[in-house]
C-alpha cells in the first residue's frame, strides 16, 4: 500500500514538473486587473479633493496601497499609453507624437513588446474588457503610436470569459473624465477648489464641478465591477490596480508638463490568496516617486512572476526583485494634435525643472480640440482681451514661453512662481538641468519631429488661428 502511494505521488510530481506553463504554475499566478481612468489626475476624495464622491476607490485605497507621487511619462493619451503598455518612454521608441499617422508609425524595436505579449508568454490570458453588463461598458481603448507583432495584442473583450481563462490580465478603460461631460450633478460649484491660474468665474467652477461629477460616476461603475469580481469568485485571486492615463483635460493640465498634466492616481489592492510582496503594506500611503512605466515592469515581474526584459526602462518598485527607487522622474511633450512643441521635464521630491525647446511658441497656441471643447480657453481669451485676468492668469496668454522653468512643489504646488532666474536656486537649476540632459542621451530620446513635418502642422495652426484679439483696455 505504501509503495502504491509512493508511486502515485511520484507520478503526480513528475506530471507537474513535466507540464510547465511557460515556467509558471497557473495555480500560483494571481489574476491582474487594471482599471484605467482617462483624462484624470488624482482628483479622488482619498487624495484630498473636495466635492468628488469616490467611496469605492477610497475603500480600495484603505484596503491596498495609495501612491501619492505617481506620474505618467507623457501628458496625453496616445503617448502615455504607448509608454505604459511597453514599459518604455515613448520618446525612446518613436511613439512620442500624439496620434502618429499610421503611415509614420514605427515597428517596435527588437526586444520591446507590448506588456500583453510578455504576459501571454507567462501563461496569461489578456483582455481589454468592453462587454461587462448592459449598464457598464469599457471603452476598449488602446491608442498606440507604433506597429507591433501579430499576436501581442489583447485576446478577448468579454468579462464573462475571465473566470474560465485564469490567470488573466485584463484592463477596463473608463472615458468618463474625457471631455463631453454628462454625469448627474453632485458637486457644488461654489465649493470646488479652483487653481489660481484660472479665473474664479462661474463658468470655471461649473466646468470643474462637471469634471468631478464624471469621476463620481466612474466610481459607481467601478463599485459594480468589484462586486462582479466577488460574485464570480475572483476577488481573492485578483490584484486590482487603479490608475489614470494622464492629467485632467483642463487648461494647463492634459498635454502640459506640470503636475496638473502628469500627476496621476495609483492604487493597488493585493488579493487574500496570495502573500503580499516585499514593499507592499495594505492600508498605507507610499510617497516614493513612481512613474507609469514602473507599473509595467512591476506588473510583469512582481505580479506575474516573469523576468524583466533587458530593454524595459520601467523599474520594479516592489517584491524580491525590487530595483532602486527613483530619485527623479522624467516626462516629455511633443506634437499634440495640430500644435507642435518640444518639451522635456524632470522632477525630484520637491522641484520640477522644465526645458522648453521652442520658447517662441505661445502657451495657448491654437488647438482645435481645446478651442472647441475647453470652455475655459474661450473664457480666458475673452477676459484677456478685456484686461480682466490677473498676473498669474496672464502668464498663460503670453505670446512666448520661458526657455527654462523651475518650481518648488513643496511651497508652490500650483507651479506658478518660476524660480529659474532666482540666484538662490542656481544650484538646484544646474542639478536638474544636467540630470535632464543626461537622461535625454541615456534614454535614447528621438527628439522633435523633422522640420518639414513641423511646417505642415504649423500651416494648419496658421490657417485656423483667428485674427489676434484686440489689445487690452488701457494698454
Amino acid at each position: 500500500m505504501h509503495i502504491l502511494v509512493f508511486i502515485a505521488c511520484v507520478a503526480l510530481l513528475l506530471g507537474t514538473v513535466s507540464s510547465p506553463l511557460h515556467g509558471a504554475d497557473k495555480a500560483a499566478q494571481p489574476n491582474i486587473l487594471w482599471l484605467i481612468g482617462e483624462d484624470m489626475g488624482p482628483q479622488l476624495a482619498c487624495y484630498g479633493t473636495p466635492q468628488v464622491f469616490t467611496p469605492t476607490l477610497d475603500k480600495l485605497a484603505r484596503d491596498g496601497v495609495r501612491y501619492s507621487k505617481a506620474f505618467t511619462v507623457t501628458p496625453v493619451c496616445s503617448t502615455s499609453r504607448s509608454s505604459f503598455m511597453t514599459g518604455m518612454n515613448a520618446c525612446a521608441i518613436g511613439a512620442h507624437h500624439h496620434r502618429t499617422p499610421s503611415e509614420r508609425k514605427q515597428q517596435l524595436p527588437d526586444g520591446v513588446r507590448l506588456l500583453t505579449g510578455w504576459l501571454a508568454d507567462a501563461g496569461y490570458y489578456t483582455a481589454n474588457i468592453v462587454n461587462i453588463e448592459q449598464s457598464i461598458k469599457g471603452t476598449g481603448k488602446t491608442d498606440w503610436n507604433f506597429k507591433f507583432a501579430d499576436g501581442d495584442g489583447f485576446k478577448g473583450k468579454d468579462w464573462n470569459e475571465l473566470k474560465s481563462r485564469q490567470p488573466f490580465y485584463a484592463q477596463v478603460n473608463f472615458s468618463d473624465a474625457h471631455r463631453g461631460f454628462s454625469a448627474p450633478k453632485k458637486a457644488d460649484p461654489a465649493k470646488v477648489v479652483i487653481a489660481p491660474y484660472y479665473p474664479d468665474h462661474p463658468l470655471t467652477r461649473k466646468d470643474w464641478g462637471e469634471y468631478l461629477d464624471e469621476i463620481t460616476r466612474m466610481d459607481g461603475d467601478i463599485a459594480r465591477i468589484l462586486e462582479k469580481l466577488e460574485e464570480d469568485g475572483l476577488a481573492e485571486n485578483t490584484i486590482v490596480v487603479f490608475l489614470g492615463d494622464h492629467g485632467q483635460a483642463m487648461v494647463r493640465g492634459k498635454q502640459w508638463c506640470y503636475d496638473s498634466g502628469l500627476h496621476i492616481p495609483l492604487i493597488i489592492r493585493w488579493p487574500k490568496n496570495f502573500p503580499a510582496p516585499k514593499g507592499f503594506e495594505a492600508g498605507t500611503v507610499d510617497d516614493r516617486l513612481i512613474c507609469a512605466i514602473d507599473l509595467t515592469a512591476t506588473t510583469l515581474v512582481t505580479m506575474a512572476g516573469a523576468a524583466k526584459p533587458a530593454k524595459m526602462q520601467g523599474r520594479v518598485f516592489m517584491g524580491d526583485k525590487q530595483e532602486e527607487d527613483n530619485k527623479y522622474v522624467f516626462a516629455t511633450r511633443d506634437r499634440c494634435d495640430m500644435t507642435t512643441f518640444h518639451i522635456r521635464t524632470v522632477r525630484d521630491e520637491q522641484y520640477r525643472y522644465i526645458r522648453n525647446f521652442m520658447p517662441e511658441k505661445p502657451f495657448l497656441q491654437w488647438n482645435n480640440y481645446k478651442e472647441t471643447s475647453y470652455p475655459v480657453v474661450k473664457l480666458m481669451r475673452d477676459l484677456h482681451a478685456q484686461g480682466k485676468l490677473d498676473a498669474v492668469q496672464e502668464v498663460l496668454m503670453a505670446d512666448h514661453r520661458p526657455a527654462e522653468e523651475l518650481y518648488d512643489l513643496k511651497n508652490d504646488p500650483y507651479e506658478i512662481h518660476n524660480l529659474a532666474a532666482d540666484p538662490a536656486h542656481k544650484a538646484k537649476l544646474a542639478e536638474l538641468k544636467s540630470t535632464l540632459e543626461k537622461w535625454i542621451k541615456d534614454v535614447g530620446d528621438q527628439g522633435p519631429e523633422p522640420a518639414n513635418i513641423q511646417a505642415q502642422y504649423q500651416k494648419q495652426v496658421d490657417e485656423k488661428t483667428p485674427d489676434k484679439p484686440a489689445k487690452k483696455k488701457g494698454k
